[in-house]
């Protein structure tokens, strides 16, 4: 199966609230529609998809309602990446033991109450390239 592209959908009541956060979060725009809006990242790549649920109700995260979504999203700077998305809207569900630890995570939750996390201090873009071409080598051999 060939892609195009990889796009995740949230269902929400609040349309604007939920793409207008995960536009800012990606530093990128929205397109709007009635039940629909497209939210396009800073390179112009179409990532998230907003569907409108007016009946939705928010997973309870970890153990209730069942998880409908999880996304992770690393970073260089955990302590700005913190304070940016609780200034957008985001909720924070668990904080990491140390901000400041070499390696860690923390779980929030969009406007919405999809959860999602905030990690750093994992494999950088460089250690997975070198990962995934030397599992590739393997493959080819």
């Amino acid at each position: 199966m060939d892609m195009v592209r990889q796009v995740i959908v949230f269902d929400a009541a609040d349309l604007h609230a939920e793409s207008a956060f995960w536009a800012n979060i990606l530093r990128g725009h929205v397109f709007e529609d009635d039940a629909w809006h497209s939210v396009i990242d800073a390179a112009g790549e179409w990532r998230i998809g907003v569907q409108l649920a007016p009946n939705h109700v928010p997973p309870d995260w970890p153990h209730g309602t069942p998880q409908q979504v999880h996304l992770d999203l690393h970073v260089d700077d955990p302590r700005a990446a913190h304070e940016e998305a609780i200034a957008l809207g985001a909720r924070l569900l668990q904080p990491a033991p140390d901000l400041d630890a070499a390696e860690g995570h923390q779980v929030y939750a969009d406007p919405a109450g999809h959860p999602f996390c905030i990690g750093w201090g994992h494999p950088s873009r460089e250690t997975i390239a070198a990962f995934v071409a030397n599992r590739l080598e393997r493959k080819e051999s």
